[in-house]
This record gives C-alpha cells, structure tokens and sequence, in this order.
C-alpha cells in the first residue's frame, strides 16, 4: 500500500519580477555570473542570484558596519517597535513567504508555517526581553558598599550569519533578529539552494523601519564565501553539518572571535512501556517526517519495549503509509519533496544500503518520481545493523530505524550511544517518569510526549546541542547575550582596595582574613 497522492502544482503568488526584485538586494562590487535556484518541487528553474565573491563579502561588510553605530545608539524601545513592526508584516503577508519556502525547499505548507511561527515568535520575545537582558546591572564589589560595579553589554558589531537550506526563513532571518536588537549589524549568506526567504525577511525588516543596509545578504556557495564571512565577522552564527562545523570553529579560532553552531544529529525517540500507543505512533510520525524528515532535530532512531513492539510498529506503518505525499502549494499535503537531487540520493543510498544488508522495510522505501523528481516515501526500517550506514550516519531525510530493547535502562545508554547529542523525545503516560528519563538523555532538548516543537517553541529556554551537535545555543537569555561583549566597571569609593597608606601587609593580611571569616556567615553576601 503506497502513500497517497497528489499532484497539484502551482506557483502562487511567486513571479519572476517578484523575484528579480529581491535580487535587487544582494549589491555586488561588479558584474557577477549567476547562481540557477531550483524549483525543488519539479527540478525546474526557479530564479538566479549572483555568486558573490570575497570582495563582495568585503563590500557588504564595510556597507553594514557604516551604518551599526547609529543603529547601537537608538534606544530599545525604539528597535523594539521595529521588531514587532516586523511580526506584524510576517504574519500578514506570510502567503507570499510561504510560497517562496515550498517551491525553494520543497517542503509541505503545513510545515513552511513553522517557519512563520517561528520567526514571529523570536521578533515578539526579543522584543519584549532586550532591555532586560542586555540593561547595565550592579554587580557585587570586592569591598561591598565600597566598590560600586556595574556590568555593561556591548553588541559585538557585525555578526555572521550562516545559514542551510532546510529552514530557509527560519533559520535565514531568526538568529538574525536577537542579534539586531542587541545593536548589532548583520551579514548573512543563505544557502545557495534557497535565498529568497531569507531576502524577503530583509526586505520587511526595512519595511517594518529598519534602517537600510543594516543587514546585507550575500549570495553563493559557503565554499567560497564562508572564510571571507569569517573574516569579516566579529561573531559568528553557524548551523549545518558537524564535518563543515569543525572547519568552521577552526576558522573562528583562529581570529579569536566567538561563535554559536547547531550541528548534526542522530537523534533518538524513546517509547516506555507505559506509553500509550497511539499517542505516541501520532507523536512518531511527527517527530520523524515533518519537514521530510529534512530536520536538524528529527527523530531518525526509536527504541521500543518488547511489549510494545508488535501494536506500535503496525500502527505506525499504518500512519506512515497514510500520509500525503502533494507538491501542491497548499494545505493539502502532510509530506513535500526533498530539496535536490544530492539529498534524494543521500536518502536513496541509505535505504539501498540497509536492505542490501538485511534490512527489513515495514513501510515506504520508494522514490515517487510521479509527483517530483526529489519526492521519496515515508519509510520505516527494521532489523538495522552497525555495518549499514544508516545505523550511525544522519539521513536526513523521511526515514526511521526501529530498535527493540529490553528495558529502560537499555533503551537510554542505546540512545546516548552516538557522537550527537541535539533533540531526543520520550513517550510515557506518567510525566514524572519522562522527566526523570529524559534528564538522563545526553541531548541539549529532550521532550516528553511531544516529538520537537515543545522545546523548540519555548524560546525563553535555551536550545542547542551536546557533544558534536553543537556550540552554544539560540533562543532565551543566551540567545542574545552571545551577540554582545561583557564590560565590568568598578568604581572604589574611599579606599581602594589592597592594604591602606600606613597599615602593614601583615596587619592587613590578618584582618582580610577576620572580615572573610565572618562574611562566610552573613547571609546574602556572595
């Protein structure tokens, strides 16, 4: 029994002269040969953009950074409005976007929307929150009532941003917009497979007030501009894959600037064996097939209990073939496409690999070339082994390992069993349990009875990644105060600290030690 199909196809509210438009936006120091961007959808042409070079990098860089310092000067308030200006725009015009997003990346509408929640979501906190974060506060002095300290937060000036093609708003504009609060410029390159989202985002951000030039978009292959964006940075902000990471974060140490990076993953679910079963085939299916599977926090691995094993893995084969596939640019559709003919094949080689070897397919396994040159089904596999390349390597496409265990305990050292650590879920009909569980899980976001967005959409609390999923983390407090530089300012009052004129080492030494003694014992004192 195959997936369902649909084969409506449109172009929306997208156009040439729609496009050409926000192409305008990318400036280039002189003519540039073009980058094709595909229609993930059908393989066509979909618009170009230049393939921007180093002295491109330079230029965009040179242009953001005239015009930071005035931007740091305006109060939060004032970039507050602006901020929320932009949410507004986002929410109204989100049909034009969203478009954009299908027809770049390939996904289902229903998971493009994501995307506008998200983007909404970061505009409003960091709205709300800025000032908090980042106003000057007293700090404890040395000497207490002598010593007056206040911390400062300096933006960091000029921010890079390096983005993927799997979010294409999301990620081309969202950590993007902390960064602006704090004062900050921003230079960002979007994948070459995807670029207009991101330079739609920029465009209502000057639409929403702010000032022209602050952020620049460059456009081209990471390979040749990612040294130079590096270079030009004093922060950077990475996500992609763990092999591209390290060169980054090599890259950045060699300059001495910070970054943030949410890296590769092989994540985990874990059903317990009080879960109830068709919560959690429902929260399967989420966590391992939304955005065709195209999620840097997707579930590729699911560890089940014994008793569960025969009720979980019919129902959820039963769900998997159920699903959608539609390259319409609507509603309709619960699975897109994937984005290129690279990924089909990552995907395709997987799946080839593990059934070469043993594997058994409870579902899919099929490329539809019917709907798409890119469209494969949702597929479940059994009986996976350490030789086959799927057992340990990020797919990164629609397909799931299903694994037996015969305890808990099992189940949590087989899940930590990886070099990843980013998003991992746990089903069970007692939350006490799944926290319990889950705070045992090595993976910077564990949710219980839900498959990614309860984590990812509390954006007061940090996301990001252990072990080799990451650097840092996006989102909360540290969301924004990792654009920024801390400064400590202390003023002494009377007397400064050390031994005063006419008072021996010795005699100091000894009445330091009484006074420390006796504030170890005086509540409140740090």
């Amino acid at each position: 029994m195959s997936a369902t199909i649909t084969t409506k196809t449109a172009l929306g509210s997208v156009n040439p002269t729609r496009l050409d438009s926000l192409v305008a936006r990318v400036e280039t120091v002189g003519e540039r040969p073009a980058l094709v961007v595909s229609n993930a959808m059908t393989g066509d042409d979909l618009g170009q953009v230049p393939r921007c070079t180093p002295d491109d990098v330079a230029a965009a860089a040179s242009r953001a950074r005239a015009v930071q310092p005035a931007w740091a000067a305006m109060s939060f308030e004032h970039r507050a409005a602006i901020m929320l200006r932009f949410h507004d725009l986002v929410l109204k015009r989100q049909n034009e976007v969203l478009d954009l997003i299908q027809l770049e990346n390939g996904k289902a509408r229903r998971h493009a929307f994501e995307e506008i929640m998200d983007v909404s979501l970061n505009a409003r906190y960091y709205a709300h929150t800025a000032a908090d974060y980042l106003q000057p506060k007293r700090r404890q002095g040395v000497q207490l009532a002598l010593t007056k300290v206040t911390e400062l937060r300096h933006p960091k000036g000029l921010v890079g941003v390096i983005s993927p093609w799997n979010y294409p708003l999301t990620l081309g504009i969202s950590d993007a917009l902390p960064a602006i609060m704090a004062g900050n410029a921003v230079l960002t390159k979007p994948d070459q497979q995807t670029p207009f989202a991101a330079l739609w985002a920029v465009e209502l951000l000057e639409e929403a007030g702010l000032p022209a030039g602050l952020v620049q978009v460059v456009t081209g292959s990471g390979a040749e501009l990612g040294s130079a964006i590096i270079e030009q940075s004093d922060f950077l902000m990475f996500t992609g894959s763990t092999a591209v990471g390290r060169t980054v974060a090599g890259q950045a140490g060699e300059r001495l600037i910070d970054c943030s990076m949410e890296l590769g993953g092989k994540n985990a679910l874990l059903v317990l064996d009080d879960a109830d079963v068709d919560n959690a085939v429902a929260g399967a299916v989420r966590a391992c097939f939304s955005n065709t599977g195209q999620l840097c926090i997707s579930i590729e691995r699911i560890y089940l209990p014994a008793t569960l094993w025969e009720e979980f893995t019919a129902k959820f084969a039963q769900a998997a073939r159920a699903l959608t596939l539609s390259p319409a640019l609507d509603y309709s559709g619960d699975i897109g496409s994937l984005i290129s003919a690279k990924q089909f094949g990552t995907v395709t080689d997987h799946v080839q690999d593990a059934k070469d070897k043993g594997a058994t397919v409870l579902a899919g396994g099929r490329p539809r070339p019917d709907l798409g040159p890119h469209f494969y089904e949702p597929t479940i596999l059994t009986d996976v082994t350490e030789e086959m390349t799927v057992f340990a390597h990020e797919t990164f496409g629609p397909v799931v390992s299903l694994y037996r265990v015969a305890t808990e305990e099992e189940a949590i050292a087989r899940a930590n069993d990886s070099e990843y650590g980013l998003n991992f879920s746990v089903w069970t009909s007692d939350p006490e349990r799944g926290r319990s569980v889950a705070a045992r899980l090595q993976a910077g976001t564990v949710n219980v009875n839900d498959a990614y967005a309860a984590t990812w959409g509390s954006i007061d609390a940090p996301m990001g990644g252990m072990k080799a999923s990451g650097i840092g983390s996006r989102h909360g407090e540290h969301g924004i105060t990792k654009y920024t530089d801390a400064q400590t300012i202390a003023v002494e009052r009377v007397l400064p600290v050390g031994a005063p004129d006419g008072v021996s080492p010795a005699l100091y030494a000894r009445v330091v030690t009484a006074a420390f003694r006796l504030l170890r014992r005086v509540p409140g004192v740090k």
